[in-house]
């Protein structure tokens, strides 16, 4: 990266960010490196020069997409100090699906679903990037204990897991109906489970 020319830098941020959006729309699987081509314009030549394969160009996807969904999760969840804030970052999540009828999923739930099972470096990167968006849950849960609104024996780590799970599940279901529904309801439990981890319950 450090060789590159602004122009070669532009041109890989380019491509990059072409297959992101149409890996997230139609699959990784079903994206090819023709249908990057010509959504950027670029040649076979340069297309290679930046990335060899697709997988080169996968993994690159899900760097840009990590460091996308990590700081705007960092933005929502780096001063959560209540129960309250939970419900702001609930909204806000439910809000971005609704724009798209609950359509694609998450960008790195979509992507360790088709493969978690088949690309062993994909599958390690996107764990890592979701125990990272775990700990700025963990880390808001710890926060609420230091101001007594959690009570002293809840898990933040257990609570995390779970709240992540709930929104990727979601997720997955408002993707197939096409409807932010089931992504509300999973999201509503799971944040019933906290409140009643409160030390004032309500």
């Amino acid at each position: 990266m450090t060789s590159l020319t602004a122009r070669g830098a532009a041109t890989r941020d380019r491509i990059v960010a072409a297959a992101a959006d149409l890996m997230y729309v139609r699959g990784v699987h079903a994206t090819t490196l023709d249908d990057v081509r010509a959504a950027t314009g670029t040649s076979k030549s340069q297309l290679y020069r930046h990335f060899p394969d697709k997988d080169a160009l996968v993994h690159a996807v899900i760097a840009v997409r990590g460091e996308q969904v990590l700081a705007r999760e960092s933005e929502r969840l780096e001063h959560l100090s209540s129960f309250g804030g939970l419900l702001r970052w609930r909204a806000a999540l439910v809000q971005g699906s609704a724009r798209q009828n609950g359509a694609y999923g998450c960008a790195l739930g979509s992507m360790a679903s088709e493969l978690a099972d088949t690309d062993e470096h994909a599958r390690v990167s996107l764990a890592g990037l979701f125990r990272a968006w775990e700990e700025l849950l963990a880390a808001g849960f710890r926060r609420m204990q230091d101001q007594g609104e959690l009570r002293p024996e809840a898990d933040p780590g257990r609570l995390a897991v779970g709240l992540m799970a709930a929104l990727q599940g979601g997720y997955l279901l408002a993707s197939t109906a096409h409807d932010v529904r089931p992504m509300e309801i999973a999201l509503d439990l799971a944040l019933d489970h906290v409140r009643s981890c409160l030390t004032v319950p309500g």
